[in-house]
């Protein structure tokens, strides 16, 4: 307290102010604009631009710049989401199971979860059979895994984070 005066902190509770959000707007859209136009579509000077994106990379709010590939374009036309319950005698090994589950080609996505199942793992393949394959010979035959539930896939829309809304 400064004269009397009791001092707020009036950044936002998440530490991104309007700047940054409309950096990372810009950027969720289209993540391969240069910084020119990063700057210019967020109304600051091209400096402040790279040093902003530096920043939230940084602090880790912007996690990897990569591009998104189609699975169907490199010959992996199924997709599918496969649940899977770790064994109540394994849950020491749940951090194992994920590192060797992510190193599989197959693997698009994994989430770990709370409930019922302990994971989600998004998968593609060539067709059914590969995706029957992926099952059995990395699951199936896993002695961490309890049981899994397949889903298929028929339609895959990803829309990412959104930044302002």
């Amino acid at each position: 307290m400064a004269d009397g005066v009791e001092s707020q902190d009036l950044r936002p509770r998440d530490g991104l102010d309007e700047v940054d959000r409309a950096i990372l707007a810009a950027l969720a859209a289209d993540g391969r604009m240069s910084n020119a136009a990063l700057a210019e579509a967020v109304g600051v000077a091209a400096s402040t631009s790279l040093a902003r994106v530096r920043a939230l990379t940084a602090r880790g709010v912007i996690s990897g710049f990569r591009a998104t590939i189609d699975p169907r374009a490199v010959g992996r036309d199924m997709q599918a989401l496969i649940s899977v319950a770790i064994r109540a005698g394994a849950r020491a090994n749940i951090a194992r199971f994920a590192e060797e589950i992510r190193t599989m080609p197959e693997v698009i996505q994994v989430f770990f979860l709370g409930g019922a199942e302990d994971f989600i793992v998004h998968v593609a393949a060539r067709d059914s059979d590969g995706i029957r394959d992926f099952v059995l010979e990395a699951l199936s035959a896993n002695p961490l895994v309890a049981s899994t539930r397949t889903s298929m896939v028929f339609d895959h829309h990803f829309i990412g984070v959104r930044v302002g809304d």
